[in-house]
């Protein structure tokens, strides 16, 4: 978006683009003291987050067929989705999920904004509805924050700030053994809670890790995250344009601003300047300056703004959820080349992920004839083939795999042991397969192998079978 589109009002300022609105002339940190919002958009927030919060704690206790249904684990590269077990092997799914998920990523973003980082973003949902709120629980509204901060230790001061951050350390402990129990599963997080640190020192150390980390982003760096780390706020320089849905100040119906004086005929627009919308803004900004980078589409400027048209007899709606062809034009166009071409994309890209998905084998065994190898003239007039073996077991449970021919008569020998795969886990094994001299009609006797798995067909592996044709002389 160029600097003109993203400017709404004509008459506005753009100086507010040469800054940072955390950071002070000085160079140093600028704290945000945010007016508690209210209105329809930030309860609907607050249910749509404990829905959130709901998913996040409960989740890694399901189970399905006594496995969890959402399981990451990094550590032995074992991801469960809604009861699918993935491992390494199967990297071209999780290549194509993570493709599929950038392109929608973008396609969202381009109609959407950023209605992601609102309403979903874990950042979003606990600095907002659970952090900030202990915030006013404890300190007050915003003037009262900023007063308690900016004023010497007392022991008032003392115990209320104790008081605060043990309640950030122990929200950001569970949050922390959550986090851990989504990776290792509920049952290793249970052992490590119940067992002495010695007994489980990594999980130990991984939970006081986190939970630092998250105390201090939660505690301390607070919005810098979104600001200044996050990359998605920097994508919408190249992936909004002009017909993207974000919050939005109607500058043609709000310019020029005026004060409201109750009983004048007003000249001005709808815009009393009240500051309300920057007010209640948890990372600072105006939005009358237009589209910015700090702005997370957290809606609390629509309720405090909706509140004030409505406390002077106005129509809601002067920041709002709009396009600025919307605004200018009273155009909303959510069809776009872009749109439409990312939507494409996106469709083939699922198509082919659920095409690979639902017809994932279990069990995946090749059979090829070992390189170099002749056949072997056995006694009896027979004639055997050495081929190794490769079974991928994909299931949560080891399955012990056997051999029988389909198309021919003859003998399957497996070398060592019976072949047992462990769950996830892929094993090489070598296997004879002897015929009888008249049953090989050509050099390259075509075979078909069944793969059984406790007994049932699990596969079936084509190869061929070298050997002499025609009788022993």
């Amino acid at each position: 978006m160029t600097e003109t589109e993203t400017t709404n009002s004509p008459t506005s300022e753009t100086s507010f683009r040469d800054q940072l609105g955390i950071v002070s002339k000085e160079g140093k940190r600028k704290w945000i003291y945010s007016k508690k919002p209210n209105g329809k958009f930030h309860t609907g927030r607050i249910l749509f987050s404990w829905f959130l919060l709901a998913i996040l704690f409960v989740t890694p206790f399901l189970r399905f067929n006594g496995h969890p249904i959402m399981l990451f684990d990094i550590t032995e590269r074992k991801f469960i989705v809604f009861g699918l077990i993935f491992g390494p092997h199967d990297y071209i799914l999780f290549a194509l999920a993570m493709i599929s998920a950038i392109v929608f990523i973008f396609l969202f973003t381009v109609v959407f904004g950023r209605l992601f980082c609102g309403w979903i973003c874990p950042q979003t949902v606990f600095m907002e509805m659970v952090f900030r709120k202990v915030d006013y629980w404890i300190e007050g509204g915003p003037p009262q924050q900023k007063r308690l901060n900016e004023s010497s230790m007392t022991i008032k001061k003392f115990f209320k700030k104790i008081f605060k951050h043990g309640i950030y350390f122990t929200l950001s402990f569970l949050i922390a053994n959550m986090l851990l129990a989504w990776i290792i599963g509920s049952d290793k997080l249970l052992k490590i809670i119940s067992a002495t640190p010695s007994e489980h020192l990594g999980g130990f150390i991984a939970i006081v890790i986190f939970t630092g980390v998250f105390h201090w982003i939660f505690g301390w760096f607070r919005e810098q995250a979104c600001i200044l780390v996050c990359p998605y706020g920097r994508l919408q320089g190249v992936l909004l344009d002009r017909n993207s849905i974000v919050i939005a100040y109607d500058f043609i119906r709000g310019e020029p601003r005026g004060k409201f004086k109750k009983g004048e005929e007003r000249t001005n627009g709808d815009c009393i300047d009240c500051h309300q919308c920057v007010d209640v803004c948890p990372t600072g900004i105006d939005i009358r300056n237009g589209t910015q980078l700090e702005c997370i589409n957290c809606t609390a400027c629509i309720d405090a703004c909706d509140s004030i048209m409505d406390s002077v007899e106005k129509p809601r709606g002067l920041i709002r959820y709009d396009s600025i062809e919307g605004i200018e034009k009273k155009i909303r166009t959510l069809l776009t080349p872009r749109s439409i071409g990312y939507s494409i994309v996106l469709i083939i890209l699922i198509s082919l992920l659920t095409y690979l998905v639902a017809t994932r084998s279990d069990i995946d065994v090749t059979i090829l004839r070992t390189a170099g190898m002749f056949y072997q003239e056995q006694p009896d007039d027979y004639i055997s083939n050495l081929y190794d073996v490769k079974a991928l077991n994909k299931t949560f449970e080891s399955v012990p795999l056997s051999f029988k021919l389909k198309n021919v008569d003859g003998i399957i020998s497996v070398l060592g042991d019976s072949l047992n795969v462990k769950t996830q886990e892929s094993v090489s094994a070598k296997l004879f397969i002897i015929l009888k001299r008249d049953q090989i009609k050509s050099m390259n006797t075509p075979l078909q192998i069944e793969i059984l798995r406790n007994g049932e067909t699990a596969q079936i592996v084509e190869t061929s079978f070298l050997g002499p044709v025609g009788k022993k002389e």
